[in-house]
């Protein structure tokens, strides 16, 4: 890609008024998402709901000013090589960017954007859903009564366990680790994290919350496992046999962050052999397909990435990308910019 100074990109988008950006779209989004963006620019839209290949993203980049990319799609610095030089943003709908080659996009002079905030909630929802469900062993009973296994109540019948007065322990206190550890405190449950940074003491003690400096000394204490952490190459495979062995044999994991964190093989040995109780996946290793050993296991939910599935979230999430392209070819900072780790802006850009 022939690149050139982000200024003489967006002259050519903003001074250009005889035609709309052009901006390509590779998952089909939300009728109203569409529409809007099929309102305010000249958009190709992927109307069959499957994942490009590798040529096809390069296609569609290579015949944009603005390209608008998912989660599903790997946007390497092989597919940033293919985009013309009209291409000056990149405007992810979702709020990972792992799947893009941030550091490629702004050597080229393109700008990233992502969705934050907008799916928090939804996705702390679902966390706290699995809390909840897997040590009552609610998705299992429900397998259970549609197989016919249910003969009526005994004393002893699908014990689990109690959900208030556990230890939660948050991997990650972000934005959603936070919505985690808020909805944890309203079940009674005693929350704990590991995080970067320590959260400000006023957020501790609203939630009573405890920090851990080692992730090894929280997983020894703790109940319940939470995983709100952004992939990094710091985070990919932080759980596996070693931290896994940490954890006490009647003590569960959930996973609604990105699934490459978690070893699944390593998961699915413990899980089997009563080194774990129980765990909730939304987010799998090798998506979309969650480990082989794991689709035999009764404690285990396996949920097909809906952390953020909800009308509200997806709507909001498009809301962001028009925002992000509007304030960019208006010539305006964009509200959501993605830089690579430990690059600053300077006042000019």
């Amino acid at each position: 890609m022939q690149t050139s100074p982000p200024d003489a990109k967006l002259s050519r988008i903003v001074n250009n008024t005889t035609t709309r950006p052009r901006v390509a779209v590779t998952r089909k989004l939300p009728d109203a998402v569409e529409a809007r963006m099929s309102d305010l620019f000249d958009v190709s839209l992927r109307l069959d709901d499957t994942r490009m290949s590798q040529d096809e993203l390069k296609a569609a980049i290579a015949d944009c000013d603005v390209f608008v990319p998912t989660v599903t799609d790997n946007i390497n610095a092989d597919v940033i090589a293919a985009a013309s030089s009209r291409l000056s943003l990149i405007a992810n709908f979702g709020a990972g960017t792992d799947h893009i080659d941030v550091a490629a996009a702004h050597k080229c002079s393109l700008v990233v954007t992502n969705t934050p905030g907008v799916l928090t909630e939804d996705t702390a929802d679902l966390a706290m859903a699995m809390i909840l469900s897997i040590p009552r062993r609610l998705v299992e009973g429900d397998r259970r009564m549609r197989n016919g296994e249910f003969d009526g109540w005994g004393p002893t019948h699908m014990l689990g366990h109690r959900v208030r007065g556990k230890r939660l322990g948050i991997l990650g206190m972000g934005r959603i680790g936070s919505a985690v550890a808020r909805r944890a405190h309203a079940f009674g449950l005693s929350v704990h994290y590991h995080n970067r940074a320590r959260v400000p003491a006023t957020m501790e003690r609203a939630l009573d919350a405890n920090w851990h400096e080692t992730l090894e000394g929280m997983l020894a204490e703790i109940d319940i496992l939470s995983i709100n952490a952004p992939l990094t190459p710091s985070t990919r495979h932080l759980i596996d046999a070693r931290t896994l062995a940490l954890m006490k044999p009647d003590s569960y994991l959930v996973n609604t962050s990105r699934g490459e964190i978690v070893d699944e093989a390593a998961l699915a040995e413990a899980l089997a052999h009563g080194r774990l109780a129980g765990a909730g996946l939304d987010v799998y290793e090798d998506t979309p397909r969650p480990h082989p050993a794991l689709l035999d296991l009764d404690n285990v939910i396996l949920a097909p990435h809906i952390g953020s599935a909800t009308h509200e979230s997806r709507r909001e999430m498009g809301e962001k990308v028009l925002i992000n392209i509007r304030a960019h070819i208006d010539n305006h900072a964009c509200p959501d910019r993605v830089l690579p780790p430990g690059t600053r802006l300077s006042l000019a850009s």
